[in-house]
């Protein structure tokens, strides 16, 4: 196909945002696409995962993975279609998942390592799917637990953010386990999900009491795991009930990420010596060699209805910053992902 009538819409970073991200740190641009050369592809974005880790992405510093630069499109996994392709690695037709970034369209080589894409089935799982537990999230969930947490048969679970991405992945994989799994959620209809749906053995509304006191009544044994996607205060609370050599993964601190004063750092942290505990960190990046053993298995409990995947999805691209926001104020329910466009 002839790709200079296709008009690309992509979201720029305009500023590092101070707090929350704002419209003016975002740049609206329309560019036509170029015609593509030998090894090069064109994939339309359907869907873009959106993930609390993308705030700092947005700050300049060192971290795991270099910030967007000022005037790039802004990073954003997702799943689409190539609709134009000289490579003999993708037909049109092929359904890809990788780096899309913000935008209508990717175009580049087809091996572009910034974009690492690879052919998904879309007969074996709706293609959100693989944004969520046969994508990154899950991928996260699936290697933090078992590799950092390291959960037995019998052992008590504990994972914030339970009905997000991240944390229902982990619930249902500690289930698996054989252990008992107490998430922490905020809203009665969240906590009921992930008990009457996601088989949870319990979950804390963190919004209707103190977190303390449900951690006492659900977790009279003591906490063996905890998963922590959120910091801050839950973190502080569940390190007062850690048994020995406890097991704490650390995945993110959701309520940390628009601070506009320094990070909240747990004060509590003696309790891991008490308890010869272990706080570790996960980058799901670091398991990308063995991706393929966790879709396998995953995608076996999917089909065997082990699993469940729940997504929030929105429609369309021009809603993407106020879509972003809906992750750090708590709106969305299950994995929140942007439509960009149909087949």
């Amino acid at each position: 196909m002839t790709t200079t009538v296709l008009e690309n819409l992509q979201f720029r970073l305009a500023a590092r945002p101070l707090g929350m991200a704002k419209a003016s740190d975002w740049q609206q641009v329309r560019e036509a696409l170029r015609e593509i050369g030998d090894g090069e592809i064109v994939v339309k974005a359907l869907y873009l995962s959106l993930d609390p880790a993308m705030r700092g992405w947005m700050n300049e510093g060192k971290s795991y993975i270099r910030p967007v630069a000022i005037g790039e499109v802004m990073r954003a996994g997702g799943i689409g279609v190539v609709v134009a392709s000289k490579s003999p690695k993708f037909a049109v037709g092929a359904h890809v998942s990788g780096s899309i970034g913000v935008q209508q369209y990717w175009i580049g080589a087809a091996d572009d390592k910034s974009a690492s894409f690879i052919q998904v089935d879309a007969a074996l799982a709706p293609l959100p799917t693989y944004l969520n537990v046969l994508g990154m999230p899950g991928l996260t969930g699936y290697f933090g637990l078992l590799e950092v947490g390291q959960p037995k048969a019998g052992e008590t679970v504990v994972v914030s953010g339970a009905a997000g991405a991240v944390g229902m992945t982990v619930g249902q994989v500690a289930k698996q386990m054989g252990c008992r799994v107490v998430g922490i959620a905020g809203g009665k209809d969240k906590c009921d999900f992930v008990v009457n749906e996601l088989g949870f053995d319990a979950c804390i509304d963190y919004k209707g009491g103190a977190v303390k006191d449900g951690l006492k009544e659900h977790c009279p044994q003591g906490v063996d795991v905890y998963f922590d996607n959120v910091g801050g205060e839950i973190l502080d609370t569940v390190l007062t009930r850690i048994n020995l050599k406890a097991r704490i993964v650390i995945c993110g601190a959701i309520s940390q990420y628009n601070n506009t004063t320094a990070v909240k750092g747990p004060a509590n942290y003696l309790s891991l010596l008490v308890n010869r505990a272990r706080m570790e960190g996960i980058v799901v990046f670091d398991y990308a060699p063995r991706y393929h053993l966790g879709v396998a298995a995953m995608g076996q409990w999917l089909k065997q209805g082990k699993m469940k995947s729940k997504v929030d999805i929105v429609q369309g691209i021009e809603n993407f910053p106020q879509a972003l926001s809906m992750l750090f104020e708590g709106k969305n329910f299950g994995k929140l992902v942007l439509q960009v466009a149909e087949q």
